[in-house]
């Protein structure tokens, strides 16, 4: 018995082939097309440089690592170790207007309307401040680097 396939069916085996053939072409053009996309829009890690990693990361940072102080109701929160050592040794009026001058930002006269005292009063309280701070710290930094 001859099981050879009749010309029917050599016809029908052929268009299948085809069929076959046309969508294996139409995947590989979709992938090679994919893969184009993806060398034009993405960039390795490696290939990026240290500024736009910086800009698409982020730094868990967690309330322990930071002390908050509590000026005229406003509750401000200083991250720096050394810089709240520091803060700490100043008196509180002091401390204050320091903290309101540069983590609220406000102005002298801001302050003194606050803090119901002189302008002068205010601005002397900053520049006493600021140079307690800077002792103070490089007081601490020096003691740390022995």
């Amino acid at each position: 018995m001859d099981q050879s396939p009749s010309q029917d069916e050599l016809t029908v085996m052929h268009q299948f082939d085809c069929l076959c053939q046309l969508a294996l072409d139409g995947e590989a053009a979709d992938y090679h097309r994919h893969m184009e996309y993806r060398r034009n829009r993405e960039v390795n890690f490696s290939d990026m440089t240290e500024t736009e990693l910086n800009s698409i990361s982020v730094m868990d940072e967690y309330d322990l690592d930071h002390s908050h102080f509590q000026v005229l109701g406003y509750d401000i929160e200083v991250k720096d170790t050394l810089l709240v050592e520091a803060l700490q040794a100043l008196t509180e009026k002091k401390r204050n207007v320091v903290l309101l001058s540069y983590f609220l930002e406000m102005s002298d006269a801001e302050i003194a309307r606050e803090m119901k005292l002189v302008h002068s009063t205010i601005r002397e309280h900053r520049i006493r401040s600021l140079e307690l701070l800077k002792k103070l710290m490089e007081g601490n930094m020096d003691g740390a680097e022995e």
